[in-house]
């Protein structure tokens, strides 16, 4: 079960990193970063990670390039003790 909320979550947030880019050049409405965090932080850090560099979006933004690292350790050391 956990595998597929790790996937399924994942998928989410890679996809929110490529909508808020598309939105970015497209000159409309952002996703929050708080949101993005928010789906990296539920789980999602892994799929936020990819997305960042595949799309190359907030790769300039100290937070982004500390922050989602960050919780990439702490989601894969929660997924494997639980």
């Amino acid at each position: 079960m956990k595998w597929i909320y790790f996937i399924i979550i994942n998928v989410i947030a890679f996809s929110m990193m490529g909508l808020d880019k598309r939105k970015a050049r497209k000159k409309q409405w952002r996703t929050p970063e708080s949101t993005l965090f928010l789906s990296a932080a539920a789980g999602g850090a892994v799929g936020a990670w990819i997305g960042m560099y595949m799309f190359h979006h907030k790769t300039h933004k100290s937070k982004f390039i500390f922050g989602i690292p960050v919780l990439v350790i702490i989601t894969v050391g929660v997924f494997l003790y639980i």
